[in-house]
């Protein structure tokens, strides 16, 4: 696997570093694999020069030994926040014997991950398979189908969620821009990784999301104080919308809320699409 990390910056490269040694520090990991935009220059450099306030965050795929006793989402969370105060990462967490099942099996997302991610560190212990390219044609179909049916439902809630604001029920609509939101961004996922995480947090989703395309990173900017409100509010309406008697939001709210989302579900639609295109010409080739 590629090791090399001359295309970062020194500032960079120092971050990542730390990051590291904060997760093997706590988690023992048996791989570490740098993937997303940072891996190549060329998607680096264009963030950093449209986003220079909200750089992506470094996506990490955190690989763990058969012994490990604790779950997923609780090394997820624990790399997450150990890392905080040194650098900003998004991790993906699975087990070696997981990881080298889907290479065998030729899973998009971890075939394609090994030949083009960095590999950060290695203890050694067990190597992976051996990964090959996937079926290309396959890959797209099965895109096109997830798209389908998960875009089709976040279209849906966006629906009864503009109906329900029509009634100036701001706490339904509220709930339903969210399960828009949190559909469709399992839908960008499912397309290009072939698989999502189970989760209902939307900010974990925006941030895996994020580095599919420079829309997707602009819309809810972190370095945007009103943005990031706006983010929180739609994220609160998972719960708090449905179940807080003092949950209050107002219709100027909403109505800034209903556009992104709307934004959200057209930017979605293109770069899923563009990733069609982009998997047919590979099956081609």
């Amino acid at each position: 696997m590629n090791t090399s990390l001359k295309h970062l910056s020194p500032v960079q490269r120092r971050q990542l570093d730390a990051a590291i040694k904060v997760i093997v520090h706590n988690i023992r990991p048996e791989k570490i694999i740098l993937f997303g935009v940072y891996c190549i220059e060329s998607d680096a450099a264009l963030f950093a020069q449209v986003l220079p306030l909200a750089q992506p965050a470094f996506d990490l795929l955190i690989v763990t030994s058969r012994s490990e006793l604790r779950s997923d989402y609780q090394i997820q969370d624990q790399c997450e926040t150990s890392c905080r105060d040194v650098a900003q990462v998004t991790t993906v967490v699975h087990d070696i014997a997981y990881v080298n099942r889907q290479i065998r099996a030729r899973q998009y997302f971890f075939s394609m991950l090994l030949m083009e991610g960095i590999l950060l560190y290695d203890a050694g212990t067990i190597p992976f398979e051996k990964p090959a390219l996937p079926n290309f044609e396959e890959v797209r179909l099965t895109a096109e189908k997830d798209f389908e049916r998960w875009a089709g439902q976040a279209n849906a809630f966006f629906s009864s969620a503009t109906f329900n604001m029509q009634r100036k029920e701001w706490k339904t609509a509220m709930f339903l821009f969210h399960q828009a939101a949190e559909q469709i961004y399992q839908a960008i996922l499912l397309v290009f990784n072939g698989y999502k995480p189970t989760t209902h947090n939307l900010d974990k989703l925006r941030r895996y999301t994020n580095r599919f395309s420079i829309e997707l990173a602009s819309l809810f900017r972190r370095d945007s104080e009103q943005e990031e409100h706006l983010f929180q509010l739609l994220a609160a309406g998972y719960v708090q919308a449905r179940y807080k008697e003092d949950y209050i939001i107002s219709e100027e709210e909403v109505t800034k809320i209903a556009a992104r989302i709307g934004r959200l579900l057209d930017i979605a639609g293109r770069v899923c699409k563009n990733h069609f295109l982009s998997l047919e010409k590979k099956a081609i080739l």
